[in-house]
């Protein structure tokens, strides 16, 4: 396990919001980002939990308030799973909820 994982999901998590909530440079992450309407955001990160991986991966929990554009705030939820490959991290799996409760 990497004695180092809070480091890790810490550095991981502001560098990946830095990237993801700049219109410039969101756009050169992945194709997927691409197809998303908005352009300004607004994001509070309340919390960054990490926890290590057998394989010396990070298991990473982000809860937070985000805003796009001229919506109202909403509470999100996003889980990153960083896997160590020849000392270094790949992105692996990255969950995202809104804390949308729409009920009929």
């Amino acid at each position: 396990m990497n004695p180092n994982f809070e480091e890790i999901g810490r550095e991981f998590v502001k560098q990946y919001y830095s990237l993801f909530d700049n219109q410039d440079t969101r756009l050169g992450m992945a194709v997927f980002y691409n197809t998303l309407g908005f352009k300004n955001i607004n994001r509070v990160i309340t919390t960054v939990d990490s926890q290590p991986m057998l394989d010396g991966g990070v298991l990473i929990s982000v809860l937070g308030r985000l805003q796009c554009d001229e919506d109202p705030p909403h509470e999100f939820t996003q889980i990153f799973i960083l896997q160590a490959i020849q000392g270094s991290f790949v992105l692996m799996h990255d969950i995202f909820r809104l804390g949308l409760h729409d009920l009929p």
